[in-house]
């Protein structure tokens, strides 16, 4: 693909209005960081443009990528983004931003000090995929490798433990209290809903953050890169 490749920056979507502010400087940012390049806003849920539209008024010799501004695979990666791209050859579709260790760090850093017998729960929106759920269990351990604590995984739908069952397990266990890491890029429904789960603290989530953005250009240069050594392969076959 050519230097005029436009990102498109795939965001679920959100009524917090907070929440929104954030993922537009998330874009604002992503464009600061690789100047020129055109940085289109779409949603897969919640928000408007819709993702197939995005892709649909993209000029049909002008070719795209799609960054999921999404923490983990699941079904708006798995089929809302994949179909949206399918029928048009110069469209690709890119690997949602985690997990990573540097998310971990990210999430170390919005905890800050706690005490040593705490627990803490990794506070994902959660997906009926089980890839995701392997996903999230592997950020986990990246995060409590940073930590004193013990690092349990939730979710916030569609995958087990829960927050709350995890916050009532840690507790059990005799946990002295309770800190939830927000894996969330912003506030909105499910951030909300981390405030009912019993814990003691909520973190914030990840953005903002120069981090996040540089994970989406990381991502992009990645899809490009994947792609031109496909074609590669198959001139050489």
């Amino acid at each position: 693909m050519s230097q005029e490749t436009v990102m498109i920056a795939c965001s679920h979507g959100t009524n917090d209005a907070v929440g929104q502010q954030r993922i537009n400087q998330l874009r604002d940012e992503i464009a600061v960081l690789r100047p020129g390049l055109r940085v289109l806003e779409a949603y897969v849920d919640v928000q408007g443009p819709e993702l197939p539209q995005v892709v649909a008024d993209v000029p049909a010799d002008v070719p795209l990528v799609v960054v999921p501004l999404l923490l983990t695979v699941g079904f708006h990666v798995q089929v809302d983004i994949a179909q949206a791209v399918a029928g048009r050859s110069n469209a690709l579709a890119a690997a949602p931003l985690g997990p990573d260790p540097r998310l971990a760090k990210l999430l170390d850093e919005r905890l800050g000090e706690l005490p040593k017998d705490w627990g803490i729960v990794l506070a994902a929106a959660g997906s009926s995929r089980p890839e995701a759920a392997e996903q999230i269990e592997v950020l986990a351990a990246d995060l409590a490798v940073r930590r004193p604590q013990r690092v349990l995984a939730a979710y916030g739908a569609s995958a087990r433990p829960s927050v709350p069952e995890a916050v009532e397990q840690l507790r059990a266990e005799g946990a002295a209290g309770v800190a939830i890491a927000s894996y969330l890029l912003a506030p909105g429904y499910f951030h909300d809903q981390l405030a009912t789960a019993g814990a003691d603290l909520v973190a914030e989530p990840l953005l903002p953050s120069r981090l996040v953005a540089e994970l989406a250009l990381e991502h992009f240069d990645r899809a490009i890169s994947a792609a031109a050594r496909g074609t590669e392969k198959i001139a050489d076959s």
